[in-house]
């Protein structure tokens, strides 16, 4: 395996995250892998070259993807002129799927190797998406221990090896300054999220109903893709802003309000009880209402297969809500008991850490049989 290179799409932050932590994984294993594609800051940090970078790619909702839809088809242009420029030995597609399926089913017709990490969430809506997995993706890897079983009701094999945020919240807590708390009273997390459209749904919710809590130190967790004067529009100095730390926040918050994704199981890996918020558009939530049949919105409720943790959807997601419901999750109330017995039982279905460097070692054994890998 000598001067391999490999072409790496991620859309999203959370992409980012996972994507950095398969590059470290493959770079421990064979110094001959180089990569080059579309990421952010932390890829890059573990060597990738980033030819675009996430925070010009992600629109939330359906109306947003709709009024972005010139700047989507002249990012895929760019995409596959820019794969076809590299020439690379396999491509790594990692979530983002409206994207990166069809970027699969391009790479398929030109004989490119197609891994895709961090299934679609298909189990949620567009089942049908299931043929183009099957017809274009050489390999399925899962990080929600459920999907397994969803692929398997349609004979597609995939590969479940664990989820990867538990690597890296176990990474964190290993290091000395994890445990240094810098806030002089109990911790309010406000995770509005990472994309303009939806912190500017939300935070100004999150903030007026963190009015209610003076006894606490609001801290809002923000995106590096958003500048400070985005967040102080609707803040003011009693509340602080911490970019591109969130864990170190989590580490030590009491209770949090939440915008659905991956932060919401984050938070649940941290054990800190929380309220779980989500907003869009009226025309992006009708349509989804129609399309998406999931009971829940939240990871931790989809994994636990039971609400876990109260979700505030559109309508629902009030001030005077977040308000009664991180209430009901303060210290020493009987509600933030059982969330915190079940975030327990969520950890041991997720399984043991490892889960990147065990992919690592699976694409470079199924792809790279003459790699050398350690």
């Amino acid at each position: 395996m000598q001067n391999t290179k490999i072409f790496i799409v991620a859309g999203e932050v959370s992409g980012d995250l996972h994507g950095a932590n398969l590059i470290k994984e493959i770079n421990a294993l064979t110094p001959n892998v180089a990569f080059i594609g579309w990421g952010g800051n932390r890829m890059e940090k573990e060597g990738m070259t980033i030819l675009k970078h996430v925070k010009t790619l992600s629109f939330m909702g359906f109306l947003e993807v709709l009024l972005n839809i010139k700047t989507i088809i002249r990012n895929i242009k760019d995409c596959k002129s820019q794969i076809i420029a590299s020439q690379p030995a396999a491509l790594i597609l990692i979530d983002f799927p409206g994207f990166n399926l069809r970027i699969a089913k391009w790479a398929k017709k030109h004989n490119i190797p197609v891994i895709y990490y961090i299934s679609p969430q298909i189990w949620a809506w567009k089942e049908s998406r299931i043929k183009a997995i099957r017809r274009d993706v050489s390999k399925m890897y899962c990080i929600l221990p459920f999907e397994q079983q969803f692929y398997a009701k349609f004979n597609v094999e995939v590969s479940y090896l664990g989820h990867p945020l538990l690597d890296e919240i176990t990474e964190y807590k290993r290091r000395e300054f994890s445990n240094k708390n810098v806030f002089s009273k109990p911790v309010l997390a406000l995770l509005p999220g990472s994309r303009l459209q939806e912190v500017k749904r939300k935070l100004p919710l999150m903030i007026e109903a963190s009015k209610s809590f003076p006894h606490y130190q609001v801290v809002v967790a923000c995106s590096i893709n958003l500048d400070e004067a985005f967040y102080r529009q609707y803040t003011d100095d009693t509340i602080q802003l911490v970019f591109g730390d969130t864990y170190n926040i989590l580490n030590q918050s009491t209770i949090a309000l939440v915008t659905s994704g991956t932060a919401t199981l984050e938070t649940a890996l941290f054990h800190v009880p929380q309220v779980v918020c989500y907003k869009s558009s009226p025309l992006s939530f009708a349509i989804a209402k129609l399309l998406v049949k999931i009971k829940y919105i939240s990871l931790v409720n989809l994994i636990m297969n039971k609400e876990v943790v109260t979700e505030l959807i559109q309508a629902n997601c009030t001030v005077k809500n977040m308000i009664s419901q991180l209430r009901l999750i303060e210290l020493n109330q009987p509600k933030r008991l059982e969330i915190l017995d079940n975030y327990q039982k969520l950890s041991v279905l997720l399984g043991e850490n490892g889960a990147s460097k065990r992919v690592a070692v699976d694409i470079l054994e199924t792809f790279f049989t003459n790699s050398g890998t350690k």
